[in-house]
C-alpha cells in the first residue's frame, strides 16, 4: 500500500479562556486566580514541535507548511509578541509557503484595543471571531463574556487595523430561539462584511454543563428550517456554502479546514492538540494527540509524557475516516483522491458507494465523491455506511 503525501498544516492549541462556556467540549480551561505561564507555554510548544519533527522524520522532511491555525481556548489571550515568537520559531524549523494562511481564533471580550495591528505584524493574516449570536440575552444564556455591541466593535477594529480576511462563528438552534432570531444573527453578521461565516447548530455534547442540565432547544424540524433559511440568506449575500457549516465569499475559503476535510496532514502541538501524518514510504497514516491538561503538558517539557496517544490508523478504518471528512464538502472531492490519500484501491469502497448511491445519498458519477441534497441532510448515516 502506498500513498501520495498530501499538503501539511500546523495546528497550535492555546488551552486557556476567561471562562468555560456551558456548551463547550473543547480542551479549554478557565482562568483562575493566577495568570497562566503564557511565555513559558511558547517555549514548550516549540519543544513539542522539535520532538514531533524528530519522531516523524522522513514523513515530514522537505514538506512545507501551507497553513497555521491557533485554536483554543482563546488564543487572543496571548500577546502579539508571543504569537510572533512562536511563528518565528516555526519558520526556523520548517519551510512555510509564501502564501500560507495563518489564522488566530479570538473572542470579542478578550482583545485589547490596538492588539489587532500587533497580530497582523506578527504574521497572522486571518482572524476568526467567536461571536455565536448578536442577541445579548442569547449570549448570556450561552455563557459568553461579550455583548453584541462589543462583538461589532471588535470586528470593525480588526478591519481598521488592516485585516481583510475575517471569519465570524455563529450558532443557531439556540435555547428557545425562533426562526427570526436565527435570521437576525445572520443579517447582523453580513452587515459587518466578513469574508467567511461559520454557521453551525448548537448541540448538546457529553461532559458539558448543558448536557448535564439541558436548556430548551428547538426540535429537529425547527432547526432544519433555520438552517435552510439562513443558508439561502447567506447565498443571496454572496456567501457560498462549501462545507456543511462553512460559507465564504469568492476565493476566501478556509485553507486550513479544507486541508482537514480533504484528508490532508497536520502537525498538532499544544495541550490536547491532535495531528495526522501520512508516510508515503510505507503507506501508513498515523494519528498522535497530546496530553490534555496544561499542567501535565508543561511538566512534560517536550518529552514523551506530552503524548496522550499515538497510533496507526488500521487499513479497514481508513474509508470511514476519509469519508468523515471529505463528504462534508458540498462539492465533494475527486474520486481519485481516495486512493491517493489512503493508499487503498477504489474497489475497497465500491460496495458502500453502490449502496449509498442506491439510497440517493451520493451522486452516481465516476469522477467525484459527492453527496446529494438528501445525503447532506442525512450525512451521519452516509458516513456510517463506510464503517468497517
Amino acid at each position: 500500500m502506498s500513498l501520495i503525501a498530501p499538503p501539511l498544516s500546523l495546528y497550535v492549541h492555546m488551552p486557556w479562556c476567561v471562562k468555560k462556556c456551558p456548551y463547550c467540549d473543547f480542551n479549554s480551561h478557565g482562568l483562575r486566580s493566577e495568570s497562566p505561564p503564557y511565555a513559558a507555554y511558547i517555549d514548550h510548544l516549540l519543544a513539542d514541535l522539535d520532538a514531533d519533527l524528530r519522531d516523524f522524520g522522513e514523513a515530514i522532511q522537505g514538506r512545507s507548511i501551507i497553513s497555521v491555525f491557533f485554536g483554543g481556548g482563546t488564543p487572543s489571550l496571548f500577546a502579539p509578541e508571543l504569537v510572533e515568537r512562536l511563528l518565528d520559531g516555526v519558520r526556523q524549523r520548517l519551510p512555510m509557503a509564501s502564501d500560507a494562511e495563518v489564522t488566530l481564533e479570538t473572542n470579542p471580550g478578550t482583545v485589547e484595543h490596538g492588539r489587532f495591528d500587533g497580530y497582523l505584524a506578527a504574521g497572522v493574516n486571518r482572524l476568526s471571531f467567536g461571536i455565536q449570536s448578536f442577541d445579548d440575552a442569547k449570549l448570556k444564556r450561552l455563557g459568553r463574556i461579550h455583548s453584541a455591541g462589543e462583538a461589532e466593535a471588535a470586528v470593525k477594529s480588526a478591519q481598521d487595523a488592516g485585516y481583510r480576511n475575517i471569519n465570524l462563528d455563529l450558532m443557531y438552534a439556540l435555547p428557545e430561539q425562533q426562526l427570526d432570531g436565527a435570521l437576525g444573527d445572520v443579517e447582523r453578521a453580513i452587515a459587518l462584511a466578513p469574508t467567511h461565516i461559520s454557521h453551525y447548530q448548537l448541540t448538546l455534547e457529553p461532559n458539558t454543563a448543558f448536557a448535564a442540565n439541558p436548556p430548551p432547544l428547538p426540535d429537529d424540524d425547527h432547526a432544519w428550517a433555520m438552517q435552510e433559511a439562513c443558508e439561502a440568506h447567506l447565498a443571496a449575500a454572496g456567501y457560498g456554502q462549501y462545507e456543511i457549516s462553512a460559507y465564504a465569499q469568492r476565493d476566501k475559503r478556509c485553507e486550513h479546514n479544507l486541508n482537514y476535510w480533504r484528508f490532508g496532514d497536520y502537525l498538532g502541538i499544544g495541550a490536547g492538540a491532535h495531528g495526522k501524518i501520512s508516510a508515503s514510504a510505507d503507506g501508513s497514516v498515523r494519528r498522535r494527540w497530546k496530553t490534555r491538561l496544561p499542567r501535565a503538558y508543561l511538566d512534560a517539557s517536550g518529552g514523551a509524557a506530552r503524548i496522550g496517544g499515538d497510533s496507526m490508523v488500521p487499513a479497514d478504518e481508513l474509508p470511514f475516516e476519509y469519508m468523515l471528512n471529505a463528504l462534508r464538502l458540498i462539492d465533494g472531492v475527486p474520486a481519485g483522491d481516495f486512493a491517493e490519500r489512503t493508499g487503498l484501491p477504489a474497489s475497497s469502497i465500491a460496495p458502500a458507494l453502490t449502496q449509498a448511491q442506491a439510497k440517493g445519498w451520493l451522486e452516481d458519477r465516476p469522477d467525484r465523491l459527492k453527496t446529494t441534497a438528501l445525503g447532506q441532510r442525512f450525512l451521519n448515516d452516509v458516513i456510517a455506511s463506510f464503517l468497517a
